[in-house]
């Protein structure tokens, strides 16, 4: 028995898993990663580094990638709910610009593995939602970048409407307030 569930999207490389979960009335026990599985499913990632985030409710954080050193994550929320959203930005990929959002949530227990080559935003549905996240590769802080949230050309449809939302409300950092377009990145790709 496999102890986790795939599923494609519409971008490849880009997986949603679906880890399996034993509940009773003391709560429930689940792996979160597990090495063999992974690569019996075709995975083979080596983690270097686990992230843990929390944010209040109405935080969109992203679009965030490094330049060099491009980072592989599996995603998962550990407390509240977040719209996640990941890029591809591999040049070369049929799939270059497209985009796949999802709930990622405390309840849904779903993982979500971005690949490298992409950019990753997300937007806090809860108060006090808490994301952790492994990584295939270090932060390089030399290497940071991002793209605009709203960015025209990627087109993004963040559901602000569906979660009651509203754009000038939400909580940005100033950084992520004056990320480039995507014009712009797409002028600096080595």
């Amino acid at each position: 028995m496999t102890k986790f569930k795939i599923t494609e999207t519409k971008i490849k490389d880009l997986i949603i898993i679906d880890p399996v979960v034993f509940s009773d009335q003391r709560g429930f026990f689940m792996e979160t990663y597990n090495k063999r599985e992974f690569e019996k499913l075709g995975f083979d990632l080596e983690f270097v580094q686990d992230n843990h985030s929390r944010s209040k409710e109405g935080v969109l954080r992203g679009l965030h990638f490094q330049k060099k050193h491009s980072q592989g994550k599996l995603i998962r929320v550990t407390r509240g709910s977040i719209w996640d959203v990941a890029v591809d930005l591999r040049k070369k990929s049929p799939t270059f610009v497209m985009w796949h959002g999802l709930i990622l949530s405390e309840e849904n227990k779903k993982l979500f593995y971005i690949p490298e080559g992409f950019a990753h935003g997300f937007l806090t549905l809860e108060e006090d939602t808490e994301i952790q996240y492994k990584c295939t590769d270090f932060y390089y802080p030399e290497f940071d970048s991002g793209i605009k949230w709203n960015d025209p050309d990627i087109g993004i449809k963040w559901p602000f409407e569906k979660f009651g939302f509203r754009e000038e409300n939400l909580i940005l950092s100033e950084r992520d307030m004056d990320q480039p377009s995507f014009k712009e990145y797409l002028g600096g790709i080595e």
